[in-house]
């Protein structure tokens, strides 16, 4: 049996960093994948959780936050520059709503429960940061969902409802009280941690390193019945 690697990524759906940060850890699981088995999860971490529900204009939250319309300008060049080596096709200058992100943390959530995940993140980081779409709109969200595999509906009554809010509101304090304020945040085997979007050479040298030092067992994968189906 391979050596086991659980990575619990803290992450946020509109943090460029985690998106690149995203893609130098799939390289560094692509090279790695014959000599270790990989468990990777996305956990919620909110940038600007005091964006309303109806999403704000992207462009004006960053120049207030960079300080001036030039240092915007700058920093998009830059951060796109980074995410083009990394094969990432950035269009940050035509994304103009900037959506709150706790209610898109709780349809991450649930596509866990679905095994559909990485998937899911997958997708909502290429709407928001490649393809311009508006994260704060209900049916973009909807039918970015419907294109992993979610069924509509469940993810129509996630949106209009309360669901998931608590679940994700206690992993959000569970991060705050680990002291972590800046993502991505990688947290492997459940005791070493990585921050930053760090190069896959990096990632290269790092997890073999923490997989002997940490070893851990995999899941037991054997039979089970499913308490809300029935099915055995």
């Amino acid at each position: 049996m391979k050596p086991y690697l659980k990575i619990d990524v803290v992450s946020d759906v509109v943090c460029p960093w985690c998106y690149i940060g995203k893609r130098r850890l799939e390289k560094a699981v692509e090279q790695l994948k014959d000599k270790y088995t990989f468990d990777i999860h996305y956990l919620p971490f909110q940038l600007a959780p005091e964006t309303p529900v109806e999403g704000e204009s992207n462009k004006e939250r960053l120049v207030a936050k960079f300080g001036s319309e030039e240092r915007y300008y700058q920093l998009l060049r830059q951060v796109s520059g980074v995410a083009a080596g990394e094969g990432l096709n950035f269009d940050l200058e035509n994304q103009q709503i900037a959506p709150n992100t706790h209610r898109l943390h709780r349809v991450v959530l649930f596509a866990q429960q679905q095994g559909k995940q990485l998937e899911l993140v997958e997708a909502l980081f290429k709407a928001y940061f490649e393809d311009s779409i508006n994260l704060a709109n209900d049916q973009e969200v909807i039918r970015l969902a419907e294109s992993v595999g979610l069924l509509a509906s469940d993810v129509q009554a996630i949106l209009q409802s309360d669901a998931g809010t608590a679940e994700i509101d206690q992993l959000l304090y569970q991060n705050r009280l680990m002291g972590i304020s800046g993502v991505p945040y990688y947290i492997i085997n459940d005791k070493y941690a990585i921050s930053g979007a760090q190069p896959t050479d990096l990632f290269l040298e790092a997890l073999p390193e923490i997989a002997a030092k940490a070893p851990m067992q995999a899941p037991a994968q054997g039979e089970a019945c499913d308490v809300e189906t029935g099915i055995c």
